[in-house]
């Protein structure tokens, strides 16, 4: 399970909007748990993929600056989060080959056919499991 602000979940889905024909992505920081995790905060990174309509990816050099600022602050990494404007909330194979941090949670926007925000966590096997997402 994973507990996100509605504050967060409307300031991402307009990005998503705003971002709309690319994805758009970002980390989520907060409190980590392997049975429910808390957002407290996000960070928007910049798209840095080739093929952006398509895909995310962040760029290693400001992910990193990402993953200071949340250490600074006190906060973990909760998971990650990203949009398919063109293109259901559930992982992608494209994100299954991309992701990287086992038990963390992809947050996911779907704009079409209707808004959709889901959330899954990667097992690390190449596979996600969806999972339960509570607004606060």
């Amino acid at each position: 399970m994973i507990v996100v602000p509605e504050s967060i979940r409307e300031a991402i889905v307009a990005d998503a909007r705003e971002g709309t024909p690319r994805e758009i992505c970002g980390v989520l920081g907060g409190a980590f748990g392997e049975q429910r995790s808390r957002v407290d905060s996000r960070y928007p990174a910049t798209n840095a993929a080739e093929t952006p309509r398509t895909r995310y990816l962040i760029d290693p050099e400001e992910q990193l600056e990402i993953f200071e600022r949340l250490e600074d602050r006190g906060e973990e990494i909760v998971g990650f989060y990203h949009s398919h404007p063109n293109g259901p909330a559930g992982p992608s194979a494209t994100d299954a080959e991309a992701a990287a941090w086992p038990d963390r949670s992809y947050l996911i926007v779907s704009l079409v056919p209707t808004l959709e925000v889901g959330s899954w966590r990667w097992r690390g096997d190449g596979a996600f499991d969806r999972e339960r997402v509570t607004y606060r």
